[in-house]
């Protein structure tokens, strides 16, 4: 009779267990309604909507947002708050190639600050058991990191931008050459633009994948390399693009102002080139000062330092 009440508590519970697993496992299994409804919709054209600041989209933060609920929400809006500049960080966002949104954003500036707040609170807590720690400073250590994690994924930002806009420094040239080749054989702006897209990669050549599909959805030419100017953080892809909406609005020949850009891109990244050199001929010294000249002096030397050494009684 003892061992009847508890074996009914196990069996009750595991049973219950089971339910709940296969309840589970049939809804994961059962098709999304976007899953279902969305083959008969593959024909009909998605409206596009402005993004707002503070809508999620569907990236690993914005999991970690929905997982953790309130509390990263309410930190992202702090930090929204405390730091500002929404426009700012959606711009650089664009310019950096990100799928993000500014919530998105703010909820890895959320994450970075955590884990920087968590590395000190690590280290404090060492010192701690070592015996040399102390209360405000640790306090003052941890808010410090997490201060530091957070501002670390601006700059990370800003980095991102810097290494995009050389990329597409970079690859401006070659595409350029390209369209303008294809005007010069005699295809149209929209037909030259999709031969060089369809046969190019690169951080450019996504941005114009873009333009293309503005043109494609009734934007005119002129027009969508206008909002590729906007957008653009780099002068030569700006100018580029503003030289094409002109070329093509008022009808001037525009394979050679396609080369003549290119041209100056090219002549830009080589006088760019000759400026870096010259700013770095005195860390280009450094080897050969300490380390070069050194060795040389001592294998001229040491033969007669030993020599006298040799001779003195």
């Amino acid at each position: 009779m003892t061992l009847l009440f508890p074996g009914g508590l196990i069996g009750a519970a595991a049973g219950l267990g089971t339910v709940l697993v296969l309840a589970r496992l049939r809804r994961i299994n059962r098709p999304s309604l976007e899953l279902r409804v969305l083959p008969y919709l593959r024909d009909v054209p998605r409206l596009a909507r402005p993004a707002l600041a503070d809508e999620a989209t569907s990236s690993p933060m914005a999991a970690a947002a929905g997982v953790f609920g309130p509390a990263l929400r309410a930190a992202a809006a702090a930090v929204e708050r405390v730091l500002g500049g929404a426009s700012s960080v959606r711009r650089r966002l664009g310019r950096a190639g990100l799928d993000k949104s500014v919530h998105d954003f703010r909820v890895e500036q959320v994450l970075w600050g955590l884990g920087g707040f968590a590395l000190v609170a690590a280290y404090c807590l060492l010192t701690s058991l070592g015996g040399h720690g102390d209360t405000v400073s640790s306090l003052l250590l941890c808010a410090t990191g997490l201060a530091t994690g957070v501002l670390a994924r601006d700059t990370h930002l800003s980095s991102q931008v810097s290494a995009r806009e050389r990329k597409l420094v970079a690859e401006f040239p070659v595409l350029a050459e390209l369209l303008a080749l294809a005007v010069a054989a005699g295809e149209s702006p929209v037909a030259a633009l999709d031969r060089v897209v369809r046969r190019s990669g690169g951080e450019l050549s996504r941005d114009l994948a873009v333009v293309l599909a503005a043109v494609r959805t009734g934007t005119p030419v002129g027009e969508a390399f206008d909002r590729l100017a906007a957008s653009t953080g780099v002068p030569s892809v700006a100018r580029f693009a503003q030289g094409v909406a002109v070329a093509v609005e008022r009808g001037t020949p525009l394979a050679e102002v396609l080369h003549a850009q290119a041209a100056d891109v090219r002549e830009a990244g080589r006088r760019e080139l000759i400026e870096v050199a010259a700013r770095r001929e005195i860390f280009m010294m450094v080897p050969v000062v300490f380390l070069i000249l050194p060795v040389t002096v001592l294998i001229a030397f040491w033969p007669g330092v030993i020599g006298l050494h040799m001779t003195t009684p």
